[in-house]
């Protein structure tokens, strides 16, 4: 399988999708648009929001690598579409770090990215236990214990940028077997 970027419209990407497929019903091409779970305060009251993991950016899994030739007018066509990456001249699939970034928030974590169960060691290092910060540990450059959240630097491509996730602190103690 090659997994392939396309940017699109920001905020518009689960219409871009459903209108893509309502125009196109016998491409069978999976799209992924890989989000998160966040809780926010607005007004005083904590709400549960979803927001992109990949803002501006679906993900298509594509058999070979020639189909894409096949499908990208299809993709260019549908209204919202900006580019693939790299460009519309030079598609090409994702590749080493990228790959893994995407994966990750893909296979591992589900369409849903939910919040990560973490706890905080003896040096005040966050140590996650599960979910999807998983792997992701020398990628956090910030934590925020009164908010929940833990930022992190993803690459794609040539640009770099930073999302929160969600954690909930446990206590060492509640996780067998961890020495603190």
């Amino acid at each position: 399988m090659k997994y392939f970027a396309a940017q699109v419209k920001t905020r518009g990407e689960e219409k871009y999708i459903k209108l893509f497929r309502a125009l196109h019903p016998q491409c069978g091409i999976k799209i992924y648009f890989p989000k998160r779970k966040l809780n926010v305060r607005r007004r005083g009251v904590m709400v549960q929001t979803t927001p992109a993991v990949f803002p501006g950016y679906i993900f298509l899994e594509i058999d070979d690598e020639d189909s894409i030739r096949h499908y990208h007018w299809l993709f260019r066509k549908t209204e919202g579409f900006y580019r693939f990456l790299k460009s519309n001249q030079n598609i090409r699939p994702l590749e080493d770090r990228d790959l893994e970034t995407v994966l990750h928030f893909i296979k591992r974590t589900g369409p849903l990215a939910g919040i990560s169960r973490v706890y905080f060691d003896k040096n005040s290092r966050i140590v996650v236990v599960d979910g999807p910060l998983v792997g992701l540990e020398g990628d956090i450059i910030k934590v925020d214990k009164r908010k929940g959240r833990a930022k992190i630097k993803l690459d794609l491509y040539d640009d770099s940028f930073t999302i929160d996730l969600g954690f909930e602190m446990m206590k060492p103690a509640a996780h067998p077997g961890l020495k603190v």
